[in-house]
Order: C-alpha cells, then sequence, then structure tokens
C-alpha cells in the first residue's frame, strides 16, 4: 500500500473526528450567543427556580419540626392524662370550679375591708428623700 492509499483510507475516520470536534467547539460559542439572546434563560430561570425549590425544602425541613414537636406534644399529654387517672379522686372530679356569685364575693371583701374606718399616711416627696 502506498502513501496515498493510506491516507485515503484514513480521511474519512480523521474527517468525521474532526467534524465532531468542530462540532463540540462550535457549541460552546452558540450556547453563549443563546444565553445573551434570551437573557431571562440565563438569569431569570436559574433565579426562579432557586425560590421555588427553596420553597419546597424549607417547607419539607419544617413539616419534620413539626411532626416533632406533635409528638413531643402527645407524650406530655399522655403523661399528664396518666397522672389524673392515678389521682385518688379520679379523672372525673379531677377538675371542679367553684361557683362564685358577685354577691358572695362582695361580702367577702365588705369583712375583710371597713371604708369607715382608715388612717391617712403621708407619702413622702421624692425631694425629701429617706429622712424620716
Amino acid at each position: 500500500m502506498t502513501s496515498i492509499e493510506r491516507n485515503m483510507d484514513q480521511s474519512p475516520k480523521t474527517s468525521n473526528l474532526a467534524a465532531k470536534t468542530a462540532k463540540v467547539q462550535s457549541s460552546g460559542p452558540s450556547f453563549r450567543r443563546w444565553g445573551r439572546k434570551h437573557p431571562f434563560i440565563r438569569y431569570g430561570l436559574p433565579m426562579i427556580s432557586l425560590t421555588v425549590f427553596g420553597a419546597v425544602g424549607l417547607g419539607h425541613l419544617l413539616q419534620g419540626s413539626k411532626d416533632i414537636a406533635k409528638v413531643k406534644d402527645d407524650q406530655e399529654w399522655e403523661i399528664i392524662e396518666t397522672r389524673k387517672e392515678l389521682s385518688r379522686t379520679g379523672p372525673i372530679d379531677a377538675y371542679k370550679p367553684k361557683k362564685i356569685s358577685l354577691e358572695e364575693e362582695l361580702k367577702a371583701l365588705q369583712e375583710k375591708v371597713d371604708i369607715n374606718k382608715y388612717d391617712y399616711k403621708r407619702i413622702p416627696r421624692p425631694s425629701e428623700g429617706k429622712s424620716a
């Protein structure tokens, strides 16, 4: 085989490789040109996607902390209910509010305080200090 025949055999492979390399090298500038033509894709789309994915991620994290807090509250509630059941009066008699009427409260207050007997007490002025 002569050198011309060898070059002819290799030329389709070499030209194929050269074409692929040229295609890869030319895709860079076209991509840059595409970014200059459409600035929304270059700047807006990444910003909006970051915002959306960030909100979804934060929501996922917050939901996890809410689930943990709910489990903790449920455990505390079970402890309280268990204590009520173990008390002497039982859970039914655990809380009995007193019936309060305004008349009874007024009578109790009148017994404690007599508004006809009181003493005047002088309050010292700030300029006098504690010289009493």
